[in-house]
């Protein structure tokens, strides 16, 4: 039975990227479209364009662009080049932690990152993201597990997006502070390194990074719009990126929020996954307080938190724990079971419906006043909700992802349903023992699931 179920849940994650690849179209839209660019300007002349973004993580993709080119279909190889990341990511995470932790709660942790998190939409695309997250998962695992190579793959990934310079140095001090070595805060200081040495290389000065000029947005209704840089107040970009409807991660990755120490404790080695949800937590805040600064903390029109698809990590695991070892008391399964439903939502309104939501509202008009922070604060707006508000046609391979991810979806809802269930049934059932000695009214030996769990 354990290795049947073992072969399901793998067969669903393979079918699952497979069924992004296929069914889902991909594009190198907004700026994956300026990194081709760049990673083509490279391949081709030889010489580094002065773009303003990094040609780190697009460096990786060359071997695909060089077959697509052999091919003569240069962009759809490359498009393709996140889930390919994505899919290593899972074959690493799942090597360094099959001994770490209980196998069932490692392949649940990668079932909900396929089908109930941010990352199926982002895997759609060729944003920067997807690679910056999954090397410094891989470098912080790597860490906490002592395989070599983890601080190279974390500084690699930061590197790729500068600004989550910030969350390293978060990561690095809660690193230091849990081993009591200093040493670790040297990774910040060797990412800064690369960064200036990439930005010398490619635009002449290490303190150039490429957005000195035109790095602001159009003037909107809202009161802090059109400005540049990291001007927009820290409270309400805190209060917008964790609570608003359209950019929340209360919405797009709820068990974020959720306690999960003392579950961690429960498990074996709970000492090295008690490190890494502590590491993913800190990046988590750092990527937060910078990017609630940043006049562009919506992450303009992209689908949801674009800036913040770390977050997806730290919140499936809290998912993966806490579905393994449900709570005798009923309220902590039922906001499980609640965080649960809407990841799967998440996951698979991200893949199927995407930006059409925000494009059939008007979210994504250039210039206007209102549609945009309509789109971010009101919830019939919201990229979740819009479907609901009016549905889009659907092609067929839409619908057929769509089918397929709410499966996979109620099979991970099953097991959390059925414990509140269960707990429900116990509640307005008499036990036995009430019944026999007349307390509640119902004849005795009345059917019960047995006897209620001690509170």
């Amino acid at each position: 039975m354990g290795k049947g179920i073992a072969r399901l849940e793998i067969g669903l994650m393979v079918a699952g990227l497979i069924a992004i690849a296929v069914l889902r179209p991909h594009g190198l839209w907004g700026d994956g479209g300026g990194r081709y660019l760049n990673l083509t300007e490279l391949l081709t002349t030889g010489e580094a364009p002065d773009g303003k973004y990094s040609l780190i993580g697009p460096l990786f993709s060359a071997p695909m662009w060089l077959v697509g080119q052999w091919w003569n279909a240069r962009e759809a190889w490359v498009a393709h080049y996140n889930g390919v990341v994505f899919a290593l990511g899972l074959l690493a995470f799942y090597w360094m932690l099959r001994d770490r932790m209980p196998r069932e709660v490692l392949r649940t942790f990668l079932l909900l990152l396929v089908f109930a998190s941010m990352f199926a939409k982002h895997l759609t695309l060729y944003y920067g993201e997807v690679f910056t997250a999954v090397l410094v998962a891989v470098g912080t695992i790597a860490v906490v597990t002592e395989h070599r190579g983890g601080w190279v793959a974390i500084v690699a990934g930061v590197a790729n997006t500068p600004a989550s310079l910030v969350g390293l140095g978060f990561l690095a001090i809660r690193r230091a502070w849990d081993t009591r070595r200093a040493w670790c805060l040297l990774a910040v200081f060797a990412a800064v390194a690369v960064v200036m040495a990439e930005a010398w290389i490619r635009r002449g000065s290490p303190l150039l990074t490429g957005y000195e000029n035109g790095n602001r947005g159009h003037r909107t209704i809202m009161p802090y719009s059109g400005l540049a840089g990291f001007s927009y107040p820290l409270i309400f970009g805190l209060l917008s990126l964790l609570l608003s409807f359209g950019k929340g991660l209360v919405f797009f990755a709820p068990s974020f929020f959720l306690p999960v120490r003392e579950r961690l404790k429960d498990l074996r080695t709970s000492a090295d996954l008690g490190a890494l949800y502590g590491m993913w937590m800190a990046f988590t805040v750092g990527l937060l307080l910078l990017y609630a600064n940043y006049w562009a903390w919506t992450g303009a029109h992209f689908w949801g938190p674009r800036y913040l698809l770390f977050a997806s990590l730290p919140a499936c695991l809290v998912l993966a724990v806490r579905m393994h070892r449900p709570y005798d008391a009923l309220l902590p399964n039922v906001l499980t079971l609640a965080a649960l439903g809407l990841s799967v939502w998440v996951g698979v309104s991200g893949a199927v419906f995407g930006d059409s939501a925000a494009t059939s509202a008007g979210c994504l008009v250039e210039g206007p006043k209102y549609e945009a922070p309509l789109c971010y604060y009101t919830p019939e707006f919201s990229a979740l909700w819009y479907p609901f508000v009016e549905p889009p046609p659907l092609d067929a391979a839409q619908v057929a992802y769509l089918i397929f991810g709410l499966t996979a979806g109620a099979y991970l809802l099953a097991r959390p349903a059925l414990v509140v269930f269960r707990q429900l049934y116990d509640r307005m059932t008499p036990s036995a023992g009430d019944d026999a000695a007349g307390d509640t009214g119902h004849p005795a030996g009345s059917i019960s699931l047995g006897p209620r769990r001690r509170r």
